[in-house]
């Protein structure tokens, strides 16, 4: 029984982090009530009780700094990252993880996520030792998401494997005067990865449905990997600009002015 415990998977949690971005430069770093927004992400995902263990992947000294002035583990990456996934795989080797132990990606930019989806999102990958990579969606309420190329839609089987994923709003109703209109989910950006696996789509070329619709996710499924997607009740917050830095600033004193 030991030996088998010894062997079983155990879940991690990489966060890439980057200093410079177009909409918001310096959004780790941004202060929500007091602290620092990729200290409120590291606190959450330290709260989860399936990972074993937690760390920051940044290419930035300042990020870094603020990591390790709050007591975090910080893995310092390359400077040339093309994507948050390129640092997540480089950090997953220099942390020496196994090749069989799954690795979730948590944004940086999602300081109000709940703490059940990263066991949402490993959970299938520790019951299925087959299988390479899960992501989480999210059955879409609002309508003005649908049509927004912002917020990914996605179509997967009766076993919920991902067919596609897509900007656009898929699935398309041909006639939309005859009811009932179709479901919708979105995409949420919390992805689990078997280590092993991650090493290799990282090294594969960019795929022909990735390069139209800058998704990465794609590039797997063009490559013939399977993908569990995992409908979760929870949505998430990403922050994107300072705008949604004040909404979640003021959701958070919301909720603290609802404990008092």
């Amino acid at each position: 029984m030991d030996l088998q415990h010894k062997l079983e998977p155990k879940v991690v949690a990489i966060i890439p982090a980057r200093y410079y971005s177009n909409r918001f430069e310096g959004k780790p770093l941004a202060k929500i009530m007091g602290k620092p927004m990729i200290q409120h992400v590291y606190e959450r995902a330290m709260a989860a009780p399936i990972l074993s263990r937690v760390a920051v992947a940044t290419d930035d000294e300042r990020i870094a700094d603020c990591i390790r002035g709050f007591g975090g583990e910080v893995v310092m990456t390359r400077p040339d990252h093309a994507s948050g996934t390129d640092r997540l795989a480089e950090a997953a080797s220099l942390m020496d993880v196994p090749e069989q132990d799954v690795v979730v990606n948590i944004q940086g930019d999602q300081p109000l996520f709940p703490v059940e989806v990263v066991e949402q999102v490993a959970r299938p990958l520790l019951d299925d030792p087959a299988l390479p990579m899960a992501t989480l969606i999210y059955q879409i309420i609002r309508k003005e998401e649908i049509d927004d190329p912002n917020h990914v839609k996605t179509v997967f089987d009766r076993n919920g494997m991902a067919l596609y994923f897509s900007r656009a709003s898929i699935p398309y109703q041909r006639d939309p005067g005859h009811p009932p209109p179709p479901t919708y989910y979105k995409h949420l950006g919390f992805y689990a990865y078997r280590k092993g696996f991650l090493l290799t789509f990282v090294s594969l070329p960019e795929g022909e449905w990735e390069r139209f619709e800058k998704l990465e996710q794609l590039r797997a499924l063009e490559y013939g990997y399977r993908i569990k997607v995992v409908l979760t009740e929870h949505d998430s917050i990403e922050v994107d600009t300072p705008k949604d830095l004040a909404r979640v600033e003021e959701l958070l004193n919301n909720v603290q002015a609802f404990k008092r």
